[in-house]
């Protein structure tokens, strides 16, 4: 495939939108995964997915955040204009409306207990929004809001492979509990992966929310793994109380921190930045799960 460059996006603006060839290109400092951004002038930025399967996001973006927008108090990114294969790249593009703001980290924020009450609204106001025409969980966003049971052949497996470093039997226990309960309620909003590369930061509050590719409908545990991937034990309780968390849609949240965490730990060479985080997570999730099952004793 075409390497995913300045170059290339600056042929697909000048083919296309030829409107907006004159502004500069220059990547976005933090580009993610899913899809390679570029910043088009000051006010627009380029995403290109990266995969063939994250292809069918474009789509999905362009169909639903404008309906979603409306609803939501934070900035959400906004699909200004739909780009076509060319160029030798094989896949749809979208032109998104920039929004100002840092990556959230612990350095861009001034209070971790007012992110997760900030995080908790923004959540329950896409919770609210009616979803019954929206996509359910499936292929197509790597079932975030569906059933956990899709990843436990993976899970076991990997718990297996991680056996000899890992106190297998604890993490057993826990993935046995996020599996015991399903969503019973009406089927909500989820944004899929909420994290902090896909949260923004201005004067230490949180500012927008982005990259909706794996939005879906379904149960909202998956968008609870913050709890576990950056809030403390304070700022945690906080942000799961504010969201409504009960003990059963704790314990799927959990899982899906969990899973997360194992096939990224597994993937990766053990002192990479990647497993050196996940390993990180896994204390956490091990930590906080011995001290909820010390209170129900």
């Amino acid at each position: 495939m075409t390497e995913i460059n300045t170059e290339l996006v600056s042929k697909l603006i000048k083919g296309q939108f030829p409107q907006w060839a004159d502004l500069p290109i220059y990547p976005v400092a933090n580009s993610g995964h899913d899809n390679r951004t570029f910043h088009l002038g000051s006010e627009m930025s380029v995403r290109l997915p990266s995969h063939e399967s994250y292809a069918a996001q474009v789509e999905k973006e362009l169909t639903w955040l404008p309906k979603l927008r409306p609803h939501l108090t934070l900035p959400i990114q906004v699909p200004v204009a739909k780009g076509n294969p060319a160029e030798g790249y094989l896949w749809p593009w979208s032109i998104n409306r920039w929004i100002e703001g840092e990556t959230v980290s612990l350095a861009a924020i001034e209070d971790l207990n007012q992110l997760a009450g900030d995080l908790a609204a923004f959540l329950k106001e896409l919770q609210a929004i009616p979803a019954s025409d929206g996509p359910p969980a499936g292929a197509h966003n790597f079932h975030r809001g569906g059933a956990l049971t899709v990843y436990h052949e993976e899970t076991k497996m990997t718990l297996e492979n991680l056996k000899p470093i890992l106190d297998a039997n604890a993490f057993h226990e826990m993935w046995d509990l996020a599996l015991q309960s399903q969503w019973t309620g009406t089927p909500v909003w989820v944004h899929g992966d909420v994290a902090i590369g896909n949260l923004l930061a201005r004067n230490g509050r949180l500012s927008g929310v982005i990259d909706f590719g794996i939005l879906g409908t379904g149960d909202p545990a998956c968008d609870y793994v913050m709890a576990w991937t950056f809030f403390d034990s304070e700022s945690r309780e906080i942000f799961l109380r504010e969201v409504g968390c009960d003990e059963a849609t704790r314990h799927r949240a959990r899982g899906w921190a969990l899973w997360k965490a194992l096939i990224t730990y597994n993937w990766h060479d053990k002192e990479s930045a990647a497993a050196v985080e996940a390993k990180r997570i896994l204390d956490v999730i091990k930590s906080e799960y011995g001290q909820q099952a010390g209170k129900r004793i």
